[in-house]
């Protein structure tokens, strides 16, 4: 199972997460992926794919 849009390409990113005693932790950000129905075939999009397509 991908983590990336199948309209737009994004997918997650890593990042570095810092405590107060400096301690680095490497992490992953993943974008907000829903399934939804467009023109009859079942896709995974990212919120923001969804937002631009409703306007």
């Amino acid at each position: 199972m991908s983590r990336v849009c199948e309209v737009c390409g994004r997918g997650p990113k890593a990042k570095i997460s810092r405590s107060h005693a400096l301690n680095k932790t490497k992490t992953v950000q993943r974008i907000n992926l829903q399934s939804k129905t467009i023109d009859g075939t079942k896709v995974k999009v990212c919120t923001k794919c969804i937002k631009t397509m409703s306007k």
